[in-house]
């Protein structure tokens, strides 16, 4: 039996295909995500399938050819891009005698790489568990039945197999009562952002659009970002002014088409953040000649987690990278295909009649910000109030918040308590108009808003 070698550090890429060429674009994207995980791409090959082989997933020819192309190039790590079962990854690996990782191996390395926090790791290691479950092989003689005492061999004992199994079951449910602590503790920092009624934005988008340069643009925080795939995988959430008050915003894990399963479901908390969002920042490359197949990648994607029906601003990234009249493939119309329009070389923002909004920015040069925070704005339809207000001696606790919030631009003191010039996002007045002498607030509200909490 073939012994998993520890290297694999050059990688020969298999691209399977069914009948025409091969897309070029998956291959690229394939070798983006090999190069994510550390690996040195030796060469690639492609190989037309057209009824997949139960045993090897390629013919007895393809094979032959990788094996001569891995010798050649010394490559000691096969990276095939498509789904294998554990038996085809198996008799892989006995044939060509090297390493051989599918997709959905090669795309749980990278965020076992990447993952940073706690919860992070566990979900990682969920889902690497629930993969490697189903790869639990016998092989080797330690995986060979232990028996009893050696004068009477009173019958089989438990296989070294069954005993791994055994653990990894056990792992697997020690991680899952984990995960429901952090789940719980996660849950109770949403709620109470809920209560503070400050709406939620999260930033979504498939991985590299420039999701977490644009957070770090917006928020001033400082959060991982680099170009390379699946850069950030833990939410980061802080809360930011915009025109009309303040929202609480999070970035998310980026996705990828053909997202392997066990990483939607071990990420589903960490998702929940777009799930339970009151808008999505749909963060697009507008350098990406594909970008309506990542739009649509995406929005199947969102889909699958419950947030497909959530408001989304489509947020066309990297207009810094675009040369002269540049061109890219626009969103569909009227039933078309494709339309072919002028990608926006300056900050735009769109308002289309129906549909999705558009805003075109760079998160790099920070052109276009103005333009976003405005749009977002409106889209969640804050307004301001402003006015003077007079707050008695004993609303010391209402001055403190409207100070903490910003809200006061001018103020005097004097025996009755405080003279206030306010500029105060409407919904910050209305929670605060609940509040003990928060009535001195009525004033500022518009009438509609008064007669609703009087009624």
């Amino acid at each position: 039996m073939f012994e998993r070698s520890r290297k694999g550090e050059t990688a020969l890429l298999i691209q399977p295909h069914a009948g025409g060429p091969p897309d070029e674009d998956a291959l690229e994207e394939f070798g983006d995500l090999a190069r994510s995980a550390g690996a040195t791409v030796a060469a690639t090959l492609t190989a037309r399938i057209d009824r997949p082989n139960s045993a090897t997933l390629i013919g007895s020819g393809k094979l032959e050819e990788v094996q001569a192309a891995a010798e050649a190039t010394g490559a000691d790590l096969i990276l095939v891009n498509h789904p294998l079962t554990p038996g085809q990854e198996r008799n892989l690996e006995r044939t060509l005698k090297r390493r051989v990782v599918d997709r959905t191996g090669l795309i749980l390395d990278i965020f076992a790489q990447r993952a940073r926090s706690h919860e992070g790791k566990l979900q990682v290691e969920l889902a690497q568990l629930r993969h490697m479950a189903t790869r639990l092989i016998r092989g080797w003689t330690h995986l060979e039945r232990q028996r009893g005492g050696s004068i009477g061999l009173r019958g089989p004992g438990e296989t070294q197999l069954e005993t791994d199994r055994r653990l990894l079951q056990k792992r697997v449910e020690q991680l899952q009562r984990r995960l429901e602590k952090v789940e719980v503790q996660r849950t109770q920092m949403r709620r109470a952002r809920v209560r503070s009624e400050l709406p939620r934005v999260a930033l979504v988008g498939y991985t590299n659009a420039g999701k977490s340069t644009l957070f770090n643009a917006l928020t001033g925080a400082e959060a991982y970002a680099a170009d390379q795939l699946f850069a950030t995988l833990d939410p980061t959430v802080r809360r930011i002014e915009l025109p009309g008050g303040g929202v609480v915003l999070a970035d998310t894990v980026g996705f990828v088409r053909d997202l392997p399963h066990e990483l939607v479901a071990a990420f589903r908390s960490t998702l929940s953040e777009a799930r339970e969002a009151d808008l999505l920042l749909h963060i697009v490359d507008a350098a990406d000649p594909l970008r309506n197949e990542r739009i649509a990648q995406v929005d199947e994607v969102l889909a699958e987690i419950g947030a497909g029906e959530i408001p989304q601003l489509l947020v066309f990234n990297k207009i810094d990278r675009l040369g002269d009249n540049a061109q890219v493939p626009g969103e569909e119309v009227d039933g078309a295909d494709e339309a072919v329009e002028a990608v926006p070389m300056q900050p735009r923002h769109d308002r289309p009649a129906e549909g999705r909004g558009r805003v075109w920015v760079s998160a790099r040069d920070g052109a276009g910000l103005d333009l976003l925070r405005n749009a977002v704005g409106e889209a969640l339809d804050l307004r301001h109030v402003t006015g003077e207000v007079r707050l008695p001696p004993q609303a010391a606790r209402l001055r403190a918040q409207l100070h903490e919030l910003g809200a006061v631009r001018a103020e005097q003191a004097d025996d009755d308590g405080w003279l206030v010039e306010l500029d105060i996002a409407e919904a910050d007045a209305e929670r605060l108009y609940t509040q003990a002498h928060g009535d001195v607030l009525r004033p500022l509200l518009p009438e509609r808003t008064v007669d609703t909490r009087l009624a």
